[in-house]
């Protein structure tokens, strides 16, 4: 199978694809000869052996890789080779997963039980009066000194495990939206009955020390967290978080749902109630998950497709495509009359279509209705398309304050299994909007099912202030049911009660060392969207705090042909994938697996008394992702280092730990063959005659079980790239899913050369360079590659010793007529990649050749020695310079949303159209201010490898008639190539050759069938539309404000105006 995959991943199979890598690529000796110069070929040809020569003796001598070769051979005939079976591996991998996904499903389950029985038990009462811990309040005190209301003294303790905040790990908080009354009545009784979970808390965190967060999320709007942690408001006072709003608990509350949204565009609709109607869709759309299905049509005499590109489709609501219709949302224009029959036949129609076809949701279906009037009921349009079966729900949204065609609106509610909702200003819209989501709810309540749904991986906000990086979570949630008889046919929805998954935990399932060196694991949504994978990249580079829009809604496909955010390295590689579902779960996981050595595991044995004590010395280090024994499961072992752990399960009789046996012998065998380096790199580092100027720094080592070996040969305040081989650097270290760089260029070369490359990941510090090489067991081409050494070499002295070599000749009586000291040519050293290690101008260090020898470049690959190869990256982020203006984004401020309700307030109590005269002076603000957006975008962006079959050739360039040659020349036994260019030409002219990406602009027509284009995808099992017992009479009624209120905020809309 080529590159497409079948996202269901119902069944273990193989297929195989072409990647495009990180990495190096080798050269092969193939001479050819080139066209005679005045740059003498063999006297580059000298100074590149005697460069490759004397820097091979350099690194071989102090990495030890001589010595591991040999401990490795003398294991050669007690080891086993094994072929890994990558179906038999992905499902262990899964069944893994599956017990993990398990064991946090029971652990909701057990909430959504004791939540339902203490409901059951509890009496409302309109008079409750109860003090509870409010989450924002707690630990606040008053002007007297005293605990304020819903404060009081809260006990918290920082806690590792939950990314080291400030948590009480016996009871849980309570959060109330800012727009919601912290005593209302319902909410009160709703905290009260709900405090019975926190036993179920603390007993669910006991059974499974390795649970993050656990919730309730109320249908009443408040959160009941645990463990408890104080929250802070933003800069304006506000939490806008509302736990309704969460994609866990719209999926919970709800099935799969085909939606079109009927937008009444007419003249009625000018101004304020435009501008209140286009929020009320925005916030429909941000209750659609990706299971679900919409489009938007407005209409007035005619009908309008919000985008014409859709006419008479629905498309998915992942992010994307929600995005992208709020931003059409802005074009909606009120003129003319409104012909609401027409509109709704064409939804009918829709939705008839959709159904018969299969290409929605195959489930609910409904028809939102967002309007400031309807003359009549339209009863026969219903009667010809909806009735008697009724299986599409209407939701009418009367607009405005006026109340003269409610009942029309509301009957249309009732006579459809809808809900009537009249929203007369912003601050109404989503409270309104979130009922229908209570009504689709009915049937799966009254079914008493209780489906537990899984959500796509989202970073939380919260958490980006607290880490360095993202940590990705999915969440497993279910509904919770009022199961009162009295009230069974209503359907009560009380909430949702979930808890979070990390995606490191998920991680931890999976044996990286069976993958091999280039091979991963990944797992994705029934939508096919990624759950996890080593090139899903949520956040945006700069700084790593900010999520990126779409960053949940990655497509499997968008990230197998590119691999990371700084794509230089290319090889060409195959992948064969295998892959299965994981049971109770919509996810399905995949593992690739490169071809040659990746296919391959060897086993060997030493005794466990010579292992451990190998293993416990201190230059001893194991990757700190991978998951020898999983000491989260039980809390007394969480204090152990994985070495711990390991002694601790292989010395014990009764351990209780869960272990990996077959990597931990496998860790400890290679403990042993790795040991004599230490003592090697001891001698040498004590030996005073070597490395007299300190131009080795480091010696390390790495092996296929993560274990890893450094010696230091200056002392570490002296390093000059001190992130090496620490977690600052991860491109440099194992992790959970990928090995270290300088060990995935090595396994790539041929065995017995060294790959050098001046690291990306130090930025400005450009001033060493890495050479490793890698080990393997055989010698022929079924022998795994075992492990990979090197070294860390300052650069000066890596450049010292070219320029040395560079001063060579073969001349008798010394004196060379041609050097890299002469003005009359340029020397450089780059590598297979085209990347520059050293130059007479040192600020070049690192720099694509092409950049700054375009002429030369150029003539590279037109004569073959070097190839482009243009990569793709569908995670890319361009700049847009656009203003802030936009009146649905100004929405979002809260201190605006709080003037906008202020203002509506004031415009009910004296019928003056303040609105107008506000919102002027405010858009004319907002557009003064511009700024620079970085929005989702497809790039192209071209990678160079060098042609395994040319190890020398020379060259001329015509430069506006100038001749200029040139000679490169392979360094021997390396990645590395000499380039020696005449400097008599001025090839300015010529245009550099770079590696910038650029955007991919679509043409309308492509924007359109990608718009249109439906993904493979796997519907979720469990589906209610509706139910023969429910009950249709609480259909909705109209919105009123009291004067009382609207009497104590004047003041306060006073002081705003005036600000």
């Amino acid at each position: 199978m080529q590159h497409s995959r079948m996202i269901s991943l119902m069944h273990a199979r193989s297929a195989s694809c072409l990647l495009f890598w990180v990495l190096s690529a080798c050269w092969t000796a193939a001479e050819v000869r080139g066209s005679q110069s005045e740059i003498p070929l063999s006297v580059v040809k000298l100074w590149a052996s005697a460069f490759g020569g004397e820097i091979k003796s350099i690194a071989s001598k102090y990495s030890g890789s001589q010595l591991l070769q040999k401990k490795y051979k003398e294991y050669e005939k007690s080891v086993r080779i094994e072929d890994i079976d990558g179906a038999k591996l992905v499902k262990n991998l899964a069944q893994n997963m599956e017990e993990m996904f398990r064991k946090k499903a029971e652990a909701t389950r057990r909430l959504v039980e004791a939540a339902e029985e203490a409901h059951l038990q509890h009496e409302e009462n309109p008079d409750l009066q109860y003090e509870y811990f409010n989450a924002v309040l707690i630990n606040e005190v008053g002007e007297d000194g005293n605990s304020v209301e819903l404060g009081g003294e809260f006990i918290l303790e920082p806690n590792d495990h939950f990314n080291n905040l400030s948590v009480n790990l016996s009871l849980s908080v309570v959060q109330v939206p800012t727009n919601m009354y912290n005593k209302d009545p319902d909410i009160v009784n709703g905290v009260y009955w709900s405090e019975a979970l926190n036993k179920v808390f603390v007993d669910n965190f006991k059974r499974d020390p390795s649970l993050i967060w656990q919730y309730f999320g109320s249908a009443k709007g408040f959160f009941r967290q645990y463990p408890g942690v104080k929250w802070h408001p933003d800069e304006h006072g506000v939490i806008a978080f509302d736990c309704r709003n969460r994609k866990w608990y719209i999926q919970a509350a709800t099935s799969p749902k085909d939606v079109v949204i009927l937008v009444d565009v007419s003249g009625s609709m000018k101004g304020l109630r435009l501008t209140i109607a286009r929020q009320t869709v925005a916030s429909i759309l941000d209750t659609l998950g990706d299971d679900d299905f919409f489009n938007i049509i407005a209409y007035n005499q005619e009908i309008h497709y919000v985008e014409p590109c859709l006419n008479g489709t629905l498309v998915q609501a992942d992010s994307t495509n929600k995005d992208h219709f709020k931003e059409h949302l802005d074009k909606l224009f009120a003129k003319g009359i409104g012909l609401l029959g027409n509109a709704l036949g064409e939804a009918f129609t829709i939705l008839n279509e959709i159904n018969q076809t299969g290409r929605g949701s195959s489930c609910s279906q409904a028809i939102m209705l967002v309007t400031d009037g309807a003359t009549a009921m339209y009863d026969d349009v219903f009667a010809k398309y909806n009735w008697p079966e009724r299986k599409v729900r209407i939701f009418p949204y009367l607009i405005g304050r006026e109340s003269a065609f409610a009942d029309n609106l509301k009957w249309m509610a009732c006579a459809n299994k809808g809900y009537f909702s009249q929203i007369s200003t912003l601050a109404d819209v989503q409270e309104n909007v979130m009922r229908y989501l209570h009504v689709m709810s009915r049937p799966k309540v009254i079914d008493h099912e209780h489906d537990t749904v899984w959500t796509e991986a989202y970073v939380d906000s919260a958490q980006l202030g607290e880490n360095k990086g993202p940590n990705p979570m999915t969440t497993v949630a279910m509904p919770v049911f009022s199961t009162k008889n009295e009230t069974k046919n209503q359907g009560i929805l009380l909430g949702v009660a979930g808890t979070d998954i990390p995606i490191q935990e998920l991680m931890k399932t999976i044996p990286k060392h069976k993958l091999g060196i280039h091979g991963y694991a990944f797992a994705i949504t029934n939508n096919g969207y990624i759950l996890t994978h080593p090139d899903l990249r949520p956040l945006y580079q700069e700084g790593q705090k900010r999520k990126k829009p779409s960053y949940s809604s990655v497509d499997l496909s968008e990230v197998e042909w590119e691999d990371t955010e700084d794509v230089k390295r290319v090889l060409t590689m195959h992948n064969d994938y295998y892959y299965t579902d994981i049971k109770g779960t919509p996810f399905s996981v995949g593992v690739a697996l490169s071809r040659g050595h990746g296919k391959y595991f060897f086993k060997g044995n030493v005794s466990l008394e010579a292992g451990l004590h190998d293993l416990e010395q201190p230059d001893v280090a194991l990757a700190d992702e991978w998951t020898y024994c999983n000491t989260d499961e039980h809390h007394e072992h969480r204090h152990l280092t994985q070495v711990q752990a390991i002694k601790l399960y292989m010395t014990s009789r009764k351990p209780h730990l869960k272990c990996d046996r077959e990597l931990i012998q496998q860790v400890l065998f290679d403990a042993v063959v790795t040991a004599p380096l230490e003592a090697y790199w001891t001698g040498l580092a004590l030996n005073k005659s070597e490395n007299s100027d300190k131009g080795v720094e480091i010696a390390f080592l790495g092996t296929r079980t993560g274990l890893s070996r450094t010696n230091l040969f200056v002392v570490p305040e002296q390093l000059t790239n001190q992130d090496f081989l620490t977690a600052e650097d991860r491109e440099g270290v194992f992790n959970a899913d990928h090995f270290p760089l300088w060990y995935k260029r090595a396994a790539e070369q041929v065995p017995g050369t060294f790959v050098y490359s001046v690291p990306f990941s130090s930025g400005e510090n450009k001033s060493v360079v890495l050479a490793s090489t890698a080990i393997q067991l055989l010698d022929d081409r079924k022998s795994p590659i075992v492990a990979a050494v090197g070294i860390q070499m300052k650069l000066e002295f890596f450049q010292r010793k070219f320029w040395t070599a560079s001063r060579q000749c073969n001349a008798l009586d010394g004196k060379c007529i041609i050097s890299c000291d002469n003005e009359d040519i340029k020397c450089y050293l780059i590598d297979n990649n085209g990347f520059i290690l050293v130059s007479e101008d040192t600020s070049q260090t690192n720099l694509f050749f092409g950049k700054v020898e375009g002429a030369v470049m150029n003539k590279l690959l037109l004569m073959g020695s070097f190839k482009k190869i243009n990569l793709y990256d569908y995670q890319a982020l361009c700049k847009e310079y656009a203003g802030s203006s936009d009146s649905a984004r100004t929405l979002l401020d809260p201190f605006a949303t709080v003037k906008w309700l202020l203002t509506e307030l004031v415009i009910f109590l004296l019928e003056f159209n303040l609105y107008s005269w506000w919102n002027y002076d405010s858009t004319v603000k907002a557009q003064r201010a511009q700024r620079t957006m970085m929005v989702p975008c497809d790039t192209e962006y071209p990678a160079f490898v060098s042609e395994r079959t040319i190890k020398e050739t020379t060259g001329n360039i015509d430069c506006d008639g100038c001749i200029r040659t040139f000679v490169i020349q392979q360094i021997p036994s390396s990645n590395l190539f000499m380039v020696v260019v005449e400097n008599k030409c001025d090839c300015s002219s010529t245009p550099p050759v770079t590696m910038e990406p650029i955007e991919i602009i679509y043409n309308e027509s492509l924007k359109c069938d990608r718009l249109k284009f439906q993904k493979d995808r796997r519907r979720p099992q469990s589906c209610h539309p509706f139910h023969p017992e429910e009950n249709p009479v609480e259909c909705g009624s109209a919105n009123a404000l009291s004067f009382p209120i609207v009497a104590i905020l004047f003041p306060v809309l006073y002081f705003l105006i005036s600000r």
